[in-house]
């Protein structure tokens, strides 16, 4: 089996609605047709199946199996496509905690209906989750023993007169893999360490580590998120060579800039800036903001490539950058939080998700501060909806050296910068406070970019709306129309 190249994802960055749903909220039978769509038309080889902080149908491998047995007859679910599912943290998530044990109780079931539709021999359909917000092996052991013994071992316990298994019959796989979701700074410069923790009493040939993207640029700058991800990626390179166990990272790239500019026309630099991550995440607006012929061709380019060895960086002249802009960053978000939180409330919702508490709290609370902001998606949708990508926020702090290092290091940032600093509109600066736009304005200098017209206009014309108070005037419908412009909501 191949680890896929390719990770279909749930997140609700996207601007338009896909064909095959009928409201623009995705949700429940739709998302069905969705992973089918991944699938089969788009040439993803897996789908992520969230469970985290939604409602999710537990019955996802029955349906698809038996709604297009065609195509799942030629491509085996298990072996050919992988369905992997990503479970909620008991740890962060307590409403939420049991959801977690009713997940893995499904496991055996879609076993079941897998050996139903291939026959004795059908491999299991589901054999991994995702855990997000890891911070210790521990957390990913308790996952790992509850399924091993009380899910998957549940056959050889006692009922009465009979074995559990000879009541209702054997609970397939017997284990699953846990992959860790590390997201937050502290965890991602330790992430060899969790994972070199979970794996000492195991023997297995590979393990998948999934790294944070988005939620790192959110707490700490897009320069911030990039360094860790690639100190991370460094890390586990050293680790694999070390323990003779493949590590295969995925990585939760966005199309927006500020959440790794990957989108079809920007594949190829994504790929060659982490060249030893295995899997890309495909997040919704890749998949439908764009021509289906051109995601298409994207997405097999990035599955005809192979990964490569991860980039060596120095690794301490990384963190003292990453501190630095952090926390300049943090202060310009500060600043900025009540503005964008009020054109969160009006983006228009993609995905039916449920309040739910996170890392730093969801709404996101910015660490080391008790600023609370959106989640990622919707942050950057409201940064953006008002003119001031993200990107530009923590820069100042670069000091001329570090900017030249910088840019050997990152070697996609002046691509990244260009991109972002089109939806640029730097008339909407003057309603910032004076301190941000005199750091912006610095930073500005730095990068040559072409603003977009179209998309400042109606920027303008949303912070206009904003400043007068006229708020709820054709706000969600001005802020779709900037984001079709970028082709992504956030």
């Amino acid at each position: 089996m191949e680890i896929p190249r390719c990770m279909s994802t749930q997140h609700p960055d996207n601007v338009q609605i896909p064909f095959f749903a009928d409201h623009p909220v995705i949700q429940g039978e739709t998302e069905i047709k969705e992973a089918y769509y991944a699938y089969s038309h788009l040439g993803c080889t897996e789908q992520m199946w969230d469970y985290e902080g939604k409602e999710v149908d537990h019955f996802v491998v029955k349906k698809l199996l038996t709604r297009y047995e065609q195509f799942f007859q030629r491509w085996r679910l298990g072996t050919d496509l992988l369905l992997t599912l990503r479970v909620p943290n008991p740890r962060v998530e307590h409403a939420e905690a049991k959801v977690l044990l009713e997940t893995l109780e499904s496991i055996p079931r879609s076993y079941d209906a897998a050996r139903l539709f291939y026959g004795d021999d059908a491999p299991p359909p589901i054999f991994e989750v995702i855990l997000p917000m890891t911070t210790d092996a521990r957390e990913l052991n308790r996952v790992y023993h509850y399924y091993r013994e009380f899910v998957g071992g549940k056959e050889r316990q006692r009922c009465s007169d009979l074995t559990v298994g000879e009541w209702v019959g054997d609970f397939r796989p017997d284990e699953i893999n846990v992959i860790p979701l590390i997201e937050d700074k502290e965890h991602l410069l330790g992430a060899d360490r969790i994972v070199a923790e979970y794996l000492k009493d195991k023997e297995i040939e590979w393990q998948r580590v999934f790294l944070a993207r988005s939620d790192p640029a959110l707490n700490y700058g897009l320069l911030s998120a990039v360094l860790l991800n690639k100190i991370a990626l460094a890390r586990l390179g050293r680790l694999e060579r070390r323990i003779g166990v493949e590590l295969l990272p995925i990585l939760g790239v966005g199309s927006a800039p500020f959440r790794g500019n990957f989108r079809p026309a920007r594949v190829k630099e994504t790929l060659a800036e982490y060249p030893s991550v295995q899997t890309f995440t495909i997040q919704s607006a890749f998949k439908y903001d764009h021509e289906e012929g051109e995601v298409r061709r994207a997405i097999q380019y990035i599955n005809d490539t192979y990964r490569g060895e991860p980039d060596e960086v120095d690794e301490d002249r990384c963190v003292q950058i990453i501190d630095k802009v952090a926390a300049r960053y943090a202060e310009g978000v500060k600043l900025l939080a009540p503005m964008v939180n009020e054109i969160a409330r009006h983006t228009p919702p993609r995905r039916a998700r449920k309040l739910h508490v996170g890392l730093f709290g969801y709404s996101r609370r910015l660490e080391g501060h008790n600023t609370s902001l959106p989640r990622a998606i919707k942050f950057c949708a409201a940064m953006y909806s008002l003119g001031i990508p993200p990107e530009i926020l923590g820069l100042n702090a670069l000091s001329t050296a570090d900017l030249k290092f910088v840019r050997s290091t990152y070697r996609k940032f002046e691509r990244d910068m260009r991109d972002a600093l089109r939806f640029l509109n730097e008339e909407n600066l003057k309603y910032l406070p004076p301190v941000l736009q005199d750091e912006i304005h610095t930073a500005l200098q730095w990068f040559p970019y072409e603003p977009d017209e179209e998309h400042r206009e109606i920027t303008g014309e949303i912070m206009a709306g904003l400043q007068e108070g006229t708020r709820e005037f054709a706000l969600p419908e001005r802020i779709a129309k900037a984001a079709a412009c970028r082709r992504f909501l956030g």
